[in-house]
């Protein structure tokens, strides 16, 4: 039988915290928006949907995060879901890269659609919002908006973050 770690309420310090929100599979995705000066973005792990009827969608933005203040002021954000094989792309919104703001967004790789956010052009899928609501929850702000564009590619195959680390899904039969 493998071990377990378990912690009271009061006891969860932060990296335990984030070790174990690492055992919840989710989709690589990078949330973008661009603002008077220029693009921003970041790595998003909280990203879920909230209705269909409208399509809505929120976000989680810790307050430091550079993208927040350009989501906040251009009113939209993008949430672009990475395929397989876009690992140093994904490092590049996590500060791992180097680049910060408009230097991470080569034009080649991205474009627009409705909202003038930034797409990634190869996402397995992207939705385009219009930011409705934001609620602000200690040192995060929850970023709620309604997809008024998307952009699906069906050839893909998704990149998920499971453990700390960039993995594959079992190809499809």
């Amino acid at each position: 039988m493998k071990s377990s770690i378990r912690k009271k309420r009061d006891n969860i310090d932060i990296p335990t915290f984030w070790d174990a929100i690492g055992y919840k599979p989710s989709g690589i995705a990078l949330v973008t928006a661009d603002g008077e000066n220029g693009p921003g973005g970041f790595l998003a792990l909280s990203t879920a949907h909230v209705s269909a009827n409208p399509p809505t969608m929120l976000v989680s933005i810790e307050k430091k995060t550079s993208a927040l203040k350009i989501i906040l002021e251009s009113n939209h954000f993008a949430i672009n879901i990475l395929p397989l094989g876009t690992e140093e792309l994904a490092n590049l919104f996590t500060g791992k890269g180097g680049l910060k703001g408009a230097d991470r967004f080569d034009p080649e790789l991205w474009t627009i659609m409705t909202t003038g956010a930034p797409i990634y052009s190869s996402a397995i899928m992207a939705m385009d919002c219009i930011v409705e609501e934001v609620f602000e929850r200690k040192g995060v702000s929850i970023v709620i908006g309604q997809v008024i564009d998307l952009l699906i590619n069906q050839d893909q195959s998704a990149m998920i973050y499971y453990k700390g680390n960039y993995r594959s899904l079992p190809e499809e039969n």
